[in-house]
């Protein structure tokens, strides 16, 4: 272990160096040593003799106008390549274990249920039953650009080739580091939504293709080695959907053309990747002996896998041109296409049946089985596409067609109207639209957009999510609009409950739907239900906003367990703890008994799909962990809350609520110091993603989005939506002789130990004398008090995280990342530092060259936190 860890410090010491190399090789040697002088100081000024950054502020302040911008460059590429070489030695750390099964491994697992009663055909089963769906969104927290992470994954590459001796390796990593100097590392204009997508296939190309194929063959492996059980070839637990392209809630940019154009893209994508996979097969596939039944596909052919998967790679390029016809607005031809899986799937299997048949087994469990197990994988549109809308987008469709049918206002109806009105529609005949009707460009939009889901095929779409969904007419009205556009096929319709309020009444409003008789048809006995995390805890707190999640999930499983019917909870979780965010494998066994049923949701979002699935040997990793857990969860879920836990969860959540909204929603101080201490307003200039920060320009700390709200806190380490509220409840429960109980539930309760050990991550973040410096240079005498009053509470708040944990220190019982966020701290303090004195300015005398390196600092404070928003 000793060795590894030097292996690391060997790493970060030679990508430094270079970087070293490429600076004084571009801006000369004595503004390296500036740079060097600041690092130094920086660490200095962290030691307990030295506790203060005063001769570290000093040097900042003496820098020359011109070297404040390359100076926040030179620190934050630096954090980057750290970044970088971490992720390479996780990878390094699992490859060292040569054994498939380790004690973390899926054998494990597979032992303990075994040791507890489950039989290897029923583990082996729930496997091949399991569906996961993880779901890459465009959520804007991945600053990097695109042209960055790409040369960022060749430097992995090349660290990886120095691992095996290749000396050429260490000549291409110097060349990246130097065009990775002189590229700009801020956009200079927002993504489109296909610009977003693209990158979402960059993903899959890069890593994910070659990452899925050889984690489905170690799982495999591992089900063979332990139970003597194998996964069915068709088989795969996890599936990737997407909401790049179809997320358009508060989105103008995403229309129905832009999802059309994604939905193609896709498919053209997946083509060509199998058209790569067929070539190089082909090549394999030499041989002369076959089967009768491959001999009666192809005759009497010399070579006759290779003349079977010629007629393959024809219909691949046929379905590349057809998509591309399309994509140009022309008439495609007539030649025959990939439109359903199984056509590309039977002549792969067909091979795979002849191979094994006649005796070569070895060669069918190669590359072939790897494109027949992409295919369980990745269909033929690499993702599903999920569409997302607000529920009063539906309802203005309906509200205009009241009004000009003359029936009055649709939203002035009960909701009991409202329903009857929609299933009337919905078993009638005659079409809803009139003739001579003439939608506002908004309605027009959204029917639009029902069309163009309507006209694609089922394989290609996930859920159509309803934001704001309260009532079952929301439900409803969408079912309605995507008959009325001729969809074939019953949509997964499914309602988003994401404030505290709605979390409260989501049992409520799934059970009215249940009673519709003509809806629980509709479900074919499954329904999906999304939880929303960012938004529940912006409206909450965290403390109450998990609490009100654990409840209304514990609801619906119940629910639909008494209503007959299978229910799949898709998780809206962020890459923070703010949002939900933390490992999803201790989130996923911490869930409701019951709530994980073979199935499940789950959002990966912005720069986190890069840091779990960029890299092929990190991404099988994940992708092992979040199966174990479904798989655990299903079979062997944790028991539930004690009553005695659950009264004290209810408690404390009551002063949870009333410490958060007291200071976000009543303090007439709270809003004016959120403004003046972190650069929310500034962040808008960040070209993060094409979704505007703000669901309203014109709105307050209410209309801000969930993403832009953790960002502003997160970078100036105050962490403020994490704990705010947490520390009265925990305050008040330790003092009022609570003290054994809540220890008890942290030792004994998943869901309690995950909420306290995510938040003790994101204090380790905090840092309250940075936050302060902000509040020095950018905030009044008067606003200072409540800044002053937040650091004093969150103290306290880490204190009482320690004595719940009987611990001295924060991450006593995780020393790799404590030390981790240790060695970062005197890269990223220099770049705390410079924001406010950039911020001052830029609020007082406005600059662009200042207001590029202020965006700067926020990139290379978000790659120091390792997440944003």
């Amino acid at each position: 272990m000793t060795d590894l860890h030097e292996a690391l410090r060997d790493d970060v010491r030679m990508l430094g160096t270079s970087l070293g190399e490429t600076i004084e090789s571009h801006l000369g040697s004595e503004f390296l040593e500036k740079i060097e002088n600041v690092r130094k100081l920086a660490k200095e000024g962290r030691s307990e003799e030295q506790p203060e950054h005063e001769e570290l502020l000093k040097a900042l302040h003496d820098l020359k106008e011109d070297d404040v911008l390359p100076l926040a460059r030179a620190f934050t590429q630096f954090l980057n390549l750290a970044n970088i070489a971490e992720e390479h030695h996780r990878v390094r750390r699992h490859l060292e274990v040569k054994d498939v099964c380790t004690p973390d491994s899926m054998c494990t697992l597979f032992a303990q249920l075994r040791q507890k009663g489950f039989g290897p055909k029923k583990i082996a089963q729930t496997l091949a039953d399991t569906h996961i769906d993880l779901v890459l969104t465009a959520h804007p927290t991945e600053v990097n650009r695109r042209t960055l992470i790409q040369k960022y994954d060749d430097i992995a590459d090349c660290l990886r080739r120095l691992d095996r001796g290749d000396t050429e390796a260490q000549q291409r990593l110097d060349e990246l580091i130097r065009q990775i100097w002189h590229t700009d590392e801020i956009r200079q204009q927002r993504p489109t939504p296909v610009d977003e997508a693209k990158w979402g296939f960059a993903v899959i190309e890069n890593s994910l293709w070659s990452a899925v194929p050889k984690f489905l063959r170690r799982l495999d492996a591992q089900l063979e080695e332990t139970l003597g059980e194998k996964l069915p070839l068709d088989s795969s637990p996890i599936r990737f959907a997407s909401w790049m392209g179809g997320d358009r809630d508060g989105n103008p940019n995403v229309t129905a053309k832009v999802t059309e154009e994604v939905l193609l893209l896709s498919r053209w994508m997946a083509a060509n990747l199998y058209l790569n996979d067929i070539d190089a097969l082909r090549a394999e596939l030499s041989m002369y002996d076959a089967s009768k039944e491959l001999r009666e596909r192809v005759g009497d052919a010399a070579e006759p896998y290779r003349a079977l998967l010629s007629e393959v790679r024809e219909r691949l390029k046929a379905t590349k041109k057809w998509v591309n016809a399309q994509l140009k607005g022309e008439i495609p031809t007539c030649e025959p296409v990939y439109v359903h899986e199984e056509d590309l799937l039977e002549p792969l299997m067909l091979c795979h049946r002849s191979l094994q048949e006649c005796g070569m087994s070895i060669i069918a469990d190669s590359a072939l089985e790897d494109i027949i197990r992409r295919i369980a994988c990745f269909g033929l549109t690499l993702v599903k596409l999920d569409i997302r809308q607000s529920s009063d987008r539906h309802a203005q469709v309906f509200e205009e067609l009241a009004q000009f049918y003359g029936l009055g206002s649709y939203n002035g109806w009960s909701e009991e109207g409202r329903q009857n009105f929609l299933l009337k529609e919905l078993q009638s005949r005659r079409p809803l639209f009139p003739k001579g009707w003439t939608p506002s460009a908004e309605v027009q939009e959204v029917i639009d957009t029902c069309q163009v889901v309507a006209n694609a095929e089922k394989s290609a779409l996930g859920s159509y999510v309803i934001s704001m969904a309260s009532h079952p007419s929301d439900v409803l009205a969408v079912i309605l609009l995507l008959r009325e556009m001729g969809i074939s096929h019953n949509m997964r319709v499914v309602p988003l409950f994401e404030t505290l309020n709605d979390l409260d009444n989501a049992r409520d409003c799934i059970d009215a739907l249940l009673k519709v008789d003509w809806y629980k048809a509709y479900t074919e006995g499954e329904q999906e239900v999304m939880i929303g995390y960012s938004d529940s805890s912006k409206d909450a707190g965290q403390l109450a906003a998990a609490w009100g999640q654990f409840k209304a999930q514990e609801g619906l499983t119940q629910l639909c367990k008494d209503h007959g019917v299978h229910l799949t909870l898709f998780h809206g979780r962020g890459g923070t703890v703010g949002r939900g965010g933390g490992p999803s494998h201790t989130a996923i066994l911490a869930q409701p008994p019951g709530s994980v049923d073979h199935s499940l949701r789950l959002t990966e979002q912005g720069e986190m799909i890069r840091f779990k699935y960029g890299m092929p040997d990190l991404a099988v990793r994940n992708l092992e962990l979040c199966t174990g857990a479904v798989l655990e969860a299903t079979l062997d879920p944790a028991p539930g809350p004690e009553e005695s836990w659950r009264e004290q969860m209810s408690s404390m959540t009551v002063r949870s609520l009333e410490g958060y909204r007291s200071i976000v929603r009543e303090d007439p101080m709270f809003v004016p110091y959120f403004r003046a201490a972190t650069p929310e307003q500034e962040l808008a200039k960040l070209p993060l993603g094409s979704r505007p920060a703000k669901r309203r320009q014109d709105g307050g700390v209410e209309s801000l989005r969930a993403i832009p709200w953790i960002f502003a806190w997160t970078q100036i380490r105050l962490m403020l939506p994490a704990w705010l509220g947490s520390d009265h409840a925990l305050e008040d429960a330790l003092d009022a002789k609570s003290a054994a109980l809540v220890k008890e539930m942290y030792q004994r309760w998943p869901f309690f130990k995950s909420t306290i050990d995510m938040l003790e991550m994101v204090l380790a973040k905090s840092d309250r004398k940075l936050s302060a410096y902000y509040d020095e240079r950018l905030v009044s005498q008067e606003l200072g008090i409540l800044g002053s009053s937040l650091r004093e509470r969150l103290g306290n708040m880490v204190g009482l995280i320690n004595e719940i944990k009987d611990q001295d220190g924060l991450l006593k019982d995780h020393p790799v990342i404590r030390q981790s966020i240790d060695v970062r701290n005197p890269y990223i303090d220099p770049l705390h530092f410079l924001q406010a004195e950039l911020l001052h300015r830029d609020r007082n005398q406005p600059d662009q060259r200042l207001e590029q390196a202020l965006m700067v600092t926020m990139a290379g404070i978000s790659a120091g936190m390792r997440n944003t928003g």
